[in-house]
């Protein structure tokens, strides 16, 4: 375990560089417990509303295989819909957005919602516990499988061969494409559109999507981060305890010192897809505000900030759920079902 002083330096660094938050409260379902000790139904159980078609998908991200789920209206079963990709934020599961995915189906939308590697029902990096018996080909080790991490530069590359893996489902019209965010995620799907062309539109909503500090990162926390990076890098500290808990709501270690140079709001600058952000009028994270009012500042495409009143940063998977799926299916609307 990491121990009790690291612990208080992570949670500063997480707050005062990111104010990225995670998974909202467990849904109440039944089996299969995620790394943090949540309970989701795993897809094999799940039953969509009668009127969305649903599959289970396996997607290779750098070798390692993603569990995907897709939605369409069942009416429109083989047809070319427009597409949507959706996934969770820091240490969320897919499994949390299902009811979001069955109302973009039952709008016309094909959409794949998935779990990042090591987290849900996907599988994780496998790495050996020690030197490699053989050079190279097929050969018998024992290996850990890393789970219940966040590395953010791992699961933008989840997203962008999520994207892939549409294109070649035959359902998938890839003209019409868009992507759907939340909390940590928000940030990634900024990311991502700035640096595929093939995104048409994007809803980033209570979006972890912070700058580069302007006073620099020479700071304590900053200096931890470096320290275990160091660490990790010569092999006297492995990857954090699986869903580890950490203050402030999160759940799931960052890895060494990848946060210090995750800062997705200046890939904003790069975003010519249309823009939709949704910020919660009392998010409990104060840098919140700024942070998505400068993304929405930097955007050169279509774009609109909407801030919904009354709300916290959980109420958008809770009693602000139903106005936050209609904004982002009226935006879709407008820019992946226009007039031909």
């Amino acid at each position: 375990m990491v121990p009790r002083k690291s612990r208080c330096r992570l949670a500063t660094l997480l707050l005062l560089l990111l104010c990225w938050l995670g998974a909202p409260p467990p849904a109440a379902a039944q089996p299969a417990p995620d790394p943090a000790g949540r309970h989701f139904l795993p897809s094999a159980d799940y039953r969509p509303p009668a009127d969305v078609g649903f599959r289970s998908v396996t997607i290779l991200s750098e070798g390692v295989r993603l569990h995907g789920e897709l939605f369409w209206p069942r009416a429109a079963t083989g047809r070319k819909l427009p597409t949507i990709v959706m996934a969770n934020g820091w240490g969320g599961l897919a499994a949390v957005l299902r009811p979001d995915a069955s109302d973009l189906a039952e709008a016309g939308y094909l959409v794949l919602l998935f779990d990042y590697r090591g987290w849900g029902e996907s599988d994780g990096r496998v790495v050996l516990n020690g030197p490699a018996p053989a050079p190279s080909g097929t050969f018998t080790a024992q290996v850990t499988m890393l789970r219940g991490y966040v590395d953010p530069f791992e699961q933008v590359a989840d997203w962008f061969n999520a994207i892939d893996w549409l294109a070649g489902e035959p359902m998938a019209d890839m003209t019409r494409l868009g992507l759907r965010g939340t909390s940590f995620s928000g940030g990634h799907v900024i990311y991502v559109a700035a640096h595929d062309p093939r995104v048409r539109a994007i809803v980033s909503q209570v979006p972890g999507i912070a700058p580069r500090p302007a006073g620099g990162l020479d700071t304590p926390s900053a200096q931890a981060a470096r320290e275990r990076a160091t660490r990790m890098a010569r092999g006297e500290l492995g990857y954090p305890p699986p869903g580890e808990r950490l203050p402030d709501n999160l759940v799931g270690a960052p890895v060494g010192d990848k946060l210090l140079r995750w800062w997705p709001n200046e890939d904003a600058s790069q975003l010519t897809a249309a823009a939709l952000f949704i910020r919660a009028e009392y998010d409990e994270f104060p840098a919140s505000k700024e942070h998505v009012e400068l993304a929405y500042q930097r955007a050169t495409g279509p774009k609109r900030l909407v801030v919904i009143p009354g709300i916290r940063h959980f109420d958008i998977y809770g009693r602000a759920r139903g106005q936050a799926i209609r904004l982002a299916i009226d935006w879709f609307d407008q820019y992946l079902k226009p007039p031909r």
